[in-house]
This record gives structure tokens, C-alpha cells and sequence, in this order.
């Protein structure tokens, strides 16, 4: 369900919408887990096509209030099981071994104001709860 449309609406501003609820569902997953016991991440890595977008990753570090940090090969999924495949069939020797090749491409820095991370993260729950009712 998508909110607030107004006759000025566009394009630009659905696809912010969909960027951002991204982000508040990854605080809500975040949310979650630490309510059943785990630890509040120091950092989160992301991967995949939407971590390209720079504006898309700062949002997402601002609304978690975790440093997010996108490595130079953001296709790690299929990354990681020819990596697994290449550990069973002997060519790489360790787990460990593995994470020593994961490179930093960028880390963004949560920059936004606990106020208004607050009023945002306020904002979708109100949301939520309307389309809930």
C-alpha cells in the first residue's frame, strides 16, 4: 500500500517509496532479531544489484544506525557457493581462508539525527498498523 498520493506523484516518488520500505523492512528484520536475543550488528554487509546505489545504501546505514559496508563484488551470492563448491572440492582449504578475500569496495556512515531516524521509523509503524487494521 503505498500513502500520502497526491496529484504531483510520480514515478520518482514510487520508486523512492519502494527503496525506502526496503529499508524500514530491514529495520523491522534487524528489530526482530535482536528482540530474540541477538546481537546488535557492528556492521551489516550488502550485496546484489540494489547495493549500487549509493543514495539506497546511505538511507539504509541511516535508518539501521549501522555502518553498511558493500564489498567490490556485490554478486557474492553466486560468489560464495562456487566458492563453497571450489572448499569441497579441495581448492580452497578453510571457511576462514574464504572470508580473507572478501574486499571493501565502500562503508556508509549513518549520518541522520536519532530525532529524525525516530520520526521516520514512527512513520512506517503508523503505516503498518493502518494496513494491518
Amino acid at each position: 500500500m503505498i500513502f500520502g498520493l497526491t496529484r504531483d506523484t510520480g514515478r520518482t516518488e514510487i520508486v523512492r517509496a519502494a527503496l525506502e520500505a526496503a529499508c524500514y523492512q530491514t529495520a523491522d528484520l534487524l528489530s526482530a532479531m535482536t528482540a530474540d536475543g541477538a546481537a546488535q550488528p557492528s556492521a551489516l554487509r550488502v550485496d546484489g544489484g540494489m547495493s549500487a546505489n549509493n543514495w539506497l545504501m546511505q538511507f539504509l546505514a541511516d535508518v539501521l544506525d549501522v555502518p553498511v559496508e558493500r564489498p567490490r563484488s556485490t554478486e557474492t551470492t553466486a560468489l560464495g557457493a562456487a566458492m563453497l563448491a571450489g572448499l569441497q572440492a579441495g581448492i580452497h582449504q578453510s571457511l576462514d581462508e574464504l572470508a580473507k578475500t572478501w574486499q571493501l569496495d565502500r562503508r556508509f556512515e549513518p549520518r541522520m539525527k536519532n530525532m529524525e531516524r525516530q520520526g521516520l521509523l514512527d512513520g512506517w509503524a503508523a503505516a503498518l498498523a493502518r494496513v494491518m487494521d
